[in-house]
């Protein structure tokens, strides 16, 4: 049985079905009245899946609830215990980072708990374009040359076997620290500490954990071997390791894992400790970027995170790390400004590939139902991520961007709810159609070579095509939580919802359709001349501003501007509006349907 479209609107002004969240009516009465909450955030609860014993962890999450043994991983104490003795015995050690905003956390974490121990740590972050992603045999042998005796890797290793391997022969102890997908092989090294290896629990509470995270639990358990074995008993200071949380939110946030669980809590006491802007990195990034307010997750995910990318996409790929690491106010606020003005440039970048992106495939994308395949000559390889995720986005599908240069492409892959893109680009890679690639559910990385592109697209088809003949069709469709009227998107509902954060996935911000509101005022806005800014009004005269992102890249925009006081159903979510110090709303829409004609 089809269930029928929310507001009747089979396809909205971006091509989207729109479906109401599912909630219990009866769970959502239930967990209203035994915990005193509002009827609508007892019905959000509800449809996130949320149990009546559920309530109080979910809506104040903590450490002391969520927190597990760090043991429970495999490795863990091995690799505790290895690093640990490290620390004791004064050894030469170095981090082998990844350059994207989880690598640059797990490296900072790592560096800074060393650091608190009065130990240096060699931090060595490769370059995106000249090395590529994950440790390299040179690099690694590099580090020994310099009398490294301990690599710890983090957010990458699990499927480096070559380069590891290598390492190993050349003298070097190596501990892995990851969160991919891994293989039923693992690297002979030291320990690999990852909660998806195969012989952990598939989907247990650990496995949506970013790398950040791991690491996080891989400092808890040093800094207990190292309690257990009097370390700090000749008057050294123990560190404190809740003060570092803002770094794991900021991982955890902008790696898009779910929020649920032990990462929410990590986010909601991070960022509680990111809005005293207590990392004098972040707090720089914050101000150059002109953020004056309480931080969230929004700003950790859009604002602070890619402006951390910048570093490694088109800049250096240290600064990132760097500047969550420092201590000195004035290396924060020339590397912020640094990275802030390579977030720009990489702006730039990302619009040129894109616009070629989609001219590439825009004709041909009707041919390939479960996959966007996009390639260039010259793209710039630290820009295909977001790229890929655009494609995504706009073509509702998996989509992959390959940069070629010369005879290998470097590429990037972004996935669509119910579509294991890791596992497929793992499998093509143990097909032999890979010089190396890696990832998880919901996005990847690899390395191809040009002559086999075409039997990596067929590969790529057939093995979504698979997966989606267990998950069905992907239909473009936007979930609603409820429909409101202009007058109810009140500052009072807005402290309601508040009370559900932090968002993100496994737990999406709600999202409303305001209903019957006519457009009184409405213009683009932006530098790039993406945006449009609207004032809506409902039929008792009320008002309500509302901004949306990038909508002059569909038919959005323009029926936006055009709506000749039409009445619209405008999809989206509520926002604090608090300029010149009001206590408002505004609707950031995310899509429109015309109101008595939405079908």
């Amino acid at each position: 049985m089809t269930i029928p479209a929310f507001l009747g609107v089979e396809s909205s002004l971006t091509g989207r079905r729109w479906k109401a969240r599912n909630a219990d009516d009866r769970l959502a009465l239930a967990l209203s009245q035994a915990h005193g909450l509002p009827e609508l955030v007892g019905r959000l609860l509800a449809g996130r899946g949320v149990g009546v014993e559920e309530v109080e962890r979910f809506l104040s999450p903590t450490l002391r609830a969520f927190l597990p043994d760090p043991s429970v991983l495999r490795d863990m104490d091995v690799a505790a215990d290895r690093l640990a003795r490290a620390l004791r015995d004064g050894e030469k050690v170095a981090v082998f980072g990844d350059y994207d905003v989880d690598g640059a956390t797990s490296t900072a974490l790592l560096n800074r708990f060393f650091r608190a121990l009065g130990q240096d740590l060699r931090v060595y972050i490769p370059d995106r374009i000249e090395e590529g992603y994950g440790p390299n045999l040179p690099a690694l042998l590099k580090l020994k040359a310099e009398g490294i005796d301990l690599v710890v890797t983090v957010d990458c290793g699990v499927t480096s076997f070559d380069p590891l391997h290598g390492a190993v022969a050349a003298g070097l102890e190596v501990v892995v620290v990851d969160h991919h997908k891994a293989e039923p092989r693992l690297p002979a090294v030291t320990a690999v500490v990852n909660p998806n290896r195969l012989d952990e629990p598939a989907g247990g509470p650990l496995s949506t954990l970013a790398a950040v995270g791991v690491t996080f639990l891989l400092i808890v358990a040093i800094n207990r071997a190292l309690r257990k074995a009097g370390f700090y008993s000749k008057g050294r200071v123990e560190p404190d390791l809740m003060s570092w949380l803002d770094i794991v939110a900021l991982g955890t946030v902008c790696d898009v894992v779910p929020l649920v669980g032990l990462n929410r809590a990590f986010v909601a006491q991070g960022l509680r400790i990111m809005g005293k802007r207590a990392n004098i990195g972040i707090a720089a990034l914050a101000d150059v970027a002109g953020v004056n307010e309480a931080m969230d997750a929004y700003h950790a995910g859009y604002i602070i995170g890619p402006r951390v990318n910048a570093g490694g996409r088109v800049g250096r790929a240290d600064l990132g790390t760097r500047l969550l690491s420092t201590e000195s106010p004035a290396e924060a606020a020339d590397l912020a400004k640094e990275l802030h003005a390579f977030n720009a440039e990489r702006r730039a970048i990302e619009a040129a590939v894109l616009e070629d992106a989609i001219a590439t495939t825009e004709t041909i994308v009707d041919e390939s139902p479960e996959l966007v395949l996009a390639v260039g000559e010259g793209w710039h390889p630290g820009v295909i991520g977001i790229v890929a995720s655009r494609l995504k986005d706009r073509y509702n599908r998996p989509a992959c961007v390959v940069a070629l240069d010369g005879m290998v492409g470097k590429a990037s892959g972004r996935s669509v709810r119910g579509v294991d893109l890791g596992s497929a680009i793992i499998a093509a890679r143990q097909a032999g159609l890979l010089v190396a690639g890696g990832g998880h559910a919901m996005a990847a990385g690899f390395t191809v070579e040009r002559e086999k592109l075409d039997d990596l697209r067929a590969f790529l088809r057939d093995r979504i095509a698979r997966q989606l003949d267990d998950a069905g069709p992907l239909v473009p469709s936007l979930s609603l939580d409820g429909a409101l009227s202009v007058r109810a998107a009140s500052p009072d509902l807005l402290r309601h919802l508040e009370r559900l954060a932090p968002y993100g996935t496994g737990n999406s911000e709600p999202r409303f359709a305001v209903t019957d509101a006519r457009i009184v005022k409405a213009d683009v806005v932006g530098a790039e001349g993406k945006h449009v800014r609207c004032i809506l009004t409902g039929s008792d005269g009320s008002r309500l501003k509302s901004i949306a992102f990038r909508a002059m890249d569909s038919d959005l925009g323009p029926a936006l501007l055009q709506s000749g006081g039409r009445p619209l159903h405008l999809a989206g979510t509520l926002r604090p509006d608090r300029w010149n110090g009001n206590d408002g709303v505004q609707l950031l829409i995310d899509d429109g349907a015309v109101s008595g004609n939405a079908g």
